[in-house]
C-alpha cells in the first residue's frame, strides 16, 4: 500500500507516514487507493473480537506491518484493562446502545480519558514506535498536538513516559471545559509538557503546522538528536484506527439482529476537525453498506455550509460553545476528502488549500461537489438546541449523553429521522458536566462540584479516571502567546535527554 501526500505525488511507506506524521509540503499523507471489503468478508469479520478486527482492518493499510505484529498492538491497546464502562466489570472497548428505534448510540467513551479519541491513541503509539524502528530512525521523535480538548489529554495518556519519545500539547487558554483543563494540567509522566495559548483551537492548530514547516526550528530540534510528529488526525497513524469502529458497529447491529446484512444504515457523527467522519467515509469506499453520511455542527458551521453550498469559508465569528471540542473553523481532514472527491488530484488540492491560506476561502465546483453532496448531509445547532436536547434523551430513557453527541442526536433528529443510523457518541457526559448539568436542571457549577451534583441528580457512574482526577497537583499552568509556540517546542526538545 502506497501514500501520498494530499499536495503533489509523494510516494511513502505506511510506516514513513506515521512517523513524519505530515509531510513536506504540508499536505497530509493518504493512502492512494482504498481497500476493497466485500459482504463475504463482513461475514467472516463477524466472529472476530474487536481487537482481531482491528488487526484485519489495519493490515490492509499498512501492509508494511504483518498482521501479527498488528494483532500484538491491538491486543495491548483494547485487551490490556484500559476500557472499563463506568458503574460495570464490562471491559469491552467500545458498546453500542439504542436510543430510539433506529437510533443507535455507538459509545466511544471507556477508554483512560474518556473520550473517543482513545480508540486511536492506545494503539498509535505503538504504531508509532515500531514505524521508526522499521525506518532504521535512530532518533528520538518529538510528539506535537494541537487540541481541541480531547486529542491532548488522550496523546498525553497514550505517550506517557513511551521511551525514545516526548509528547507537547498545545491548547486554547479558556476554550476547554474544566475537566478537559484539570486532564492535561495534571498530567503525570516524565517526558510530557503542555502550553496554554492564547487564542482558539485554529490558532494552535495553525502553530503547529507552522512548526513543522519551519526549516529554523527543525533544524534546532535535530541537532538535538530529534524528529518531529504528531499525533493529531492529520497523522494517519491516527486517523486509521477510527475506521475499525465503524465496521464493528455495523457487524454489532447485523449480529443482534437489527439489520441484515448488506442493509443500508447512515452514520452521523459530531465533526470539528473531519477526523472522525472521514473515518466513516472511508469505511464505506471500502464497501461499507453506508448510505449518507450526515455531519453534525455546533454553532461553528464552517462545515454545514461547505457541504451544502460547495463554498468553504473560514472567515466568520468564532464561538465558544458547550461543545468545545468542535469549536473549530479550519478542519484539517477537508483536505483528505479533496483528495479522494477529485480522484487523487494533488494539484488541486494544493491550489486549494493555498487559497484557504491567502484568502480564507475556496469553493469546490463540478462532480466534486455532486459527489461531496451524494454522500453527506449536513446540519448545526447551537447551545439552546444542544442543552433541549441533553434533556430531551435523558426524559426518553434515562441515557446521559454528553453536549457533543447532543449536537449528532439533534441533527440526526431535525433532517434524517426515522432511518437505521449508527450516531457517535464521543466523549462522557462527566467531562462536560457544566453544561451537561445546567440542560437537566437550570443550576450553574463547574469541576468536581459539577460532577458531584450531575451524579447525584442522574445516579449514574462516574468514569473512574476522571473521579482520580479529585486533588491531583497542577504540573503545568503555562500560558503563551500564539506566536511564542515555536520557541516553546524548540525549548522542550533541548530540556532532557532522550
Amino acid at each position: 500500500m502506497n501514500y501520498t501526500s494530499t499536495r503533489s505525488i509523494l510516494a511513502a511507506s505506511s510506516a514513513k507516514a506515521i512517523a513524519s506524521g505530515i509531510a513536506p509540503d504540508g499536505g497530509l499523507y493518504t493512502p492512494t487507493e482504498i481497500p476493497a471489503l466485500t459482504l463475504e468478508d463482513l461475514v467472516a469479520m463477524q466472529s472476530l473480537s474487536y481487537s482481531e478486527l482491528a488487526a484485519d482492518v489495519l493490515a490492509r493499510f499498512m501492509t508494511d506491518f504483518t498482521k501479527e505484529e498488528l494483532l500484538e498492538y491491538a491486543r495491548l491497546a483494547y485487551d490490556s484493562g484500559r476500557f472499563l464502562r463506568p458503574g460495570t466489570d464490562s471491559r469491552e472497548a467500545v458498546g453500542l446502545r439504542e436510543l430510539h428505534d433506529g437510533e443507535h448510540l455507538l459509545e466511544l467513551y471507556f477508554g483512560p480519558t474518556s473520550a473517543f479519541k482513545d480508540m486511536a491513541l492506545q494503539i498509535m503509539p505503538r504504531l508509532l514506535t515500531a514505524s521508526l524502528k522499521k525506518l532504521g530512525e535512530e532518533r528520538g521523535v518529538c510528539i506535537l498536538v494541537a487540541t481541541s480538548g480531547d486529542t491532548g489529554k488522550a496523546a498525553l495518556e497514550g505517550f506517557r513516559d513511551v521511551e525514545g519519545t516526548r509528547i507537547g500539547v498545545y491548547f486554547p487558554d479558556g476554550g476547554v471545559s474544566e475537566i478537559q483543563r484539570m486532564q492535561m494540567e495534571t498530567q503525570e509522566g516524565s517526558n510530557v509538557r503542555v502550553w496554554a495559548v492564547q487564542g482558539n483551537f485554529d490558532d494552535c492548530q495553525t502553530g503547529v503546522k507552522n512548526i513543522f514547516a519551519s526549516a529554523d526550528a527543525n533544524a534546532e530540534i535535530g541537532a538535538n538528536g530529534i524528529m518531529l510528529s504528531s499525533a493529531n488526525s492529520i497523522n494517519w497513524g491516527r486517523l486509521a484506527p477510527q475506521i475499525v469502529y465503524y465496521i464493528w458497529s455495523y457487524l454489532e447491529l447485523c449480529k443482534r439482529g437489527d439489520i441484515s446484512m448488506g442493509q443500508q444504515v447512515n452514520v452521523c457523527v459530531p465533526t470539528g476537525n473531519f477526523g472522525n467522519i472521514l473515518a466513516a467515509y472511508i469505511a464505506r469506499r471500502m464497501g461499507m453498506p453506508f448510505s449518507k453520511l450526515i455531519c453534525a455542527s455546533n454553532a461553528n458551521n464552517v462545515l454545514t455550509d461547505f457541504i451544502k453550498t460547495g463554498v468553504y469559508d473560514r472567515r466568520r465569528t468564532f464561538y465558544r460553545t458547550l461543545s468545545p471540542s468542535m469549536d473549530i473553523l479550519i478542519s484539517s481532514n477537508v483536505e483528505r476528502l479533496l483528495y479522494y472527491l477529485t480522484d487523487g488530484d494533488t494539484a488541486y488540492v494544493a491550489e486549494k488549500m493555498q487559497e484557504l491560506k491567502e484568502t480564507g476561502t475556496y469553493t469546490l465546483t463540478g462532480k466534486a461537489l455532486e459527489e461531496l453532496q451524494s454522500v453527506f448531509l449536513s446540519g448545526c445547532c447551537d447551545d439552546e438546541m444542544t442543552a433541549d436536547t441533553i434533556r430531551d434523551v435523558w426524559e426518553e430513557n434515562h441515557c446521559l449523553i454528553d453536549t457533543h453527541t447532543a449536537v449528532a442526536v439533534r441533527v440526526l433528529r431535525d433532517i434524517l429521522p426515522e432511518y437505521e443510523t449508527i450516531i457517535a457518541s464521543t466523549a462522557s457526559a462527566y467531562k462536560f458536566s457544566d453544561g451537561v448539568l445546567a440542560a437537566l436542571t437550570g443550576d450553574h457549577a463547574d469541576g468536581f462540584d459539577a460532577i458531584d451534583r450531575l451524579q447525584h441528580h442522574t445516579g449514574s457512574a462516574v468514569p473512574a479516571p476522571l473521579d482520580s482526577l479529585r486533588g491531583r497537583a497542577v504540573r503545568f499552568d503555562t500560558v503563551i502567546e500564539k506566536d511564542r509556540m515555536e520557541s516553546a517546542a524548540v525549548d522542550f526538545c533541548r530540556s532532557f535527554d532522550l
